[in-house]
């Protein structure tokens, strides 16, 4: 189980996603992995924030990249606590992050930031050359291993058609430098998370995590279908529900 930006508990009237409060929430909720986006301030500071702009959570129309820590932090204070990526590897040292680069400017900082953390770090993005820029730029960092990756959508698009077609070499190459697919259960009246997509991820010991599933009985039905892991809202939910599972 993966809590999504965080956890915002359902009562909150003052606590947004991705807050240093959210992740603490998940964390103290016994969540060891949590999902979450980067950006980059305008002074150069990886944040954990998922919009390119600040309208959504904190009423601010600027973009995230127009606007320095100090501002932001500002902005931040009554809602949570602004997190920055060097303070969440560093404040919540048992988490595991999944982190999704989502500026290109971000994927070198990013990579460097994780580069002591990678055994804990998973990178990802829609963009596979964000996600690649990002891996080298630890390994370039003196990362003392590969963080985990998961494909991007150009990645997972080609996959589904490789598998469609039964193309297992096209299929094998595809999964070759990655270790899992996070995607939704389906694009509009599209399926993507099918019987056979799990099984040729799961012949070359790819994991396939699904996104955003917060009703138990998505949880139950998914998880009852074989994926490895779910990306979630309601943490609190899912994580007495899989703990039951477990027992």
């Amino acid at each position: 189980m993966l809590a999504h930006r965080g956890l915002v508990p359902e009562e909150s009237t003052d606590l947004v996603e991705n807050s240093f409060a959210a992740v603490a929430a998940a964390h103290a909720a016994g969540a060891t992995y949590v999902e979450s986006d980067c950006h980059l301030t305008r002074d150069g500071e990886v944040v954990l924030f998922h919009d390119d702009d600040l309208q959504r959570v904190a009423g601010d129309p600027r973009a995230v990249a127009e606007v320095t820590i100090a501002e932001l932090s500002e902005l931040m204070a009554g809602l949570g606590g602004l997190l920055t990526l060097t303070q969440a590897l560093e404040s919540f040292p048992t988490v595991r992050f999944n982190l999704d680069v989502k500026a290109a400017a971000a994927a070198g900082p990013v990579g460097r930031r994780v580069a002591p953390h990678a055994e804990r770090v998973l990178l990802t993005s829609f963009s596979d050359d964000r996600r690649r820029a990002a891996l080298q730029a630890a390994a370039d960092a003196g990362a003392p291993m590969r963080p985990a990756t998961s494909a991007g959508t150009g990645t997972i698009t080609r996959l589904l058609l490789a598998s469609g077609l039964r193309a297992r070499r096209t299929v094998a190459r595809l999964l070759s430098d990655v270790d899992a697919l996070q995607v939704p259960e389906r694009r509009g009246r599209v399926p993507i998370v099918t019987p056979r997509f799990i099984e040729d991820a799961h012949r070359h010991g790819v994991e396939v995590h699904v996104w955003t599933v917060n009703d138990p009985a998505d949880m139950h039905r998914l998880l009852d279908l074989g994926v490895d892991g779910l990306v979630t809202d309601r943490a609190d939910v899912a994580l007495p529900l899989t703990a039951r599972r477990a027992s």
